[in-house]
């Protein structure tokens, strides 16, 4: 039996997904997450959904507390998580409506509390120098891939984004520096979600729902009201993506792979390898 997080943003905090939700509250060691999680079924397999902005969508990516969602995600026994994030396009042939299921990130954030282990809870003791590669979980990637095909949903396998600090969109200086680099995406939210997920040794991947061509393109300058309306439609497909996609990821014994990450995380720790470290101890499967 498996257990799947679901992250959203705006629109996929929809309960109406599950099948008999229930409304959980959660706090945390790292304070509280951005809203009351729902619980309930998809497809027979249990999930957590949780809206990254809060449902009224009023707290900023810069707000957001990402500890507590994942700390509160991982309290209530989820095994894997599988996330959506809106963003811009910085090539050609990323079209407003596709999705791409990036397969690394380039952090450009600067305020935001990425790591568990900073000496503010007694149980995540010492130094967690992690391994940010490979970024996203690869055998939850491709099961996102594999279904997007499935449903014949437009989609590029990869891809990776640059993930900036916001709220404010980019300047066309930045953009088009971002688009020389060669990534395909700009975004507000992909970190640190997969490396906090990683620290707890729990399988990530992230959809990013393509809205604009950021401002890199003279005809097609990017606001909030055109990225919502795009974003409106998006959300539709990844319903389609995660209800499907949680149904492929009940079928899968996903124990030896949490074992692999968890022992990656606990070797990650700069602390006496006699510390045992309570949500990196997994049995053997």
């Amino acid at each position: 039996m498996v257990k799947v997080g679901i992250i959203g943003g705006s629109g996929l905090e929809d309960p109406n997904i599950l099948l008999n939700p229930q409304t959980v509250s959660v706090d945390t060691p790292y304070g509280k997450p951005s809203d009351h999680l729902v619980e309930g079924t998809i497809n027979g397999v249990e999930c957590v959904l949780l809206a990254r902005h809060g449902r009224k969508h009023d707290i900023m990516p810069g707000n957001v507390n990402y500890r507590a969602n994942l700390w509160a995600l991982y309290s209530l026994g989820v095994d894997v998580i599988i996330a959506s994030t809106a963003c811009g396009s910085l090539q050609e042939n990323v079209e407003p409506g596709q999705l791409l299921f990036p397969d690394s990130v380039f952090d450009r954030t600067n305020s935001r509390k990425s790591t568990f282990f900073d000496g503010t809870y007694s149980q995540a003791p010492g130094v967690c120098h992690i391994q940010s590669h490979p970024t996203y979980n690869e055998k939850l990637r491709q099961v996102l891939i594999s279904t997007a095909e499935k449903c014949q949903l437009v989609h590029h396998r990869t891809g990776f984004g640059v993930c900036i600090e916001g709220p404010r969109f980019s300047t066309k200086a930045e953009s088009m520096v971002f688009k020389s680099w060669g990534a395909s995406l700009v975004n507000m939210t992909m970190m640190p979600e997969c490396i906090l997920a990683k620290e707890l040794g729990i399988p990530y991947a992230t959809t990013a729902l393509v809205t604009d061509y950021d401002c890199w393109k003279e005809e097609d300058h990017v606001t909030a009201s055109s990225v919502m309306k795009v974003f409106a439609a998006n959300v539709e497909k990844a319903k389609t993506l995660f209800v499907e996609a949680v149904a492929e990821i009940g079928k899968i014994d996903w124990s030896a792979e949490i074992l692999k990450m968890k022992t990656e995380a606990r070797e990650s720790i700069m602390i006496s390898p006699d510390v045992v470290i309570p949500f990196l101890t997994v049995r053997q499967p």
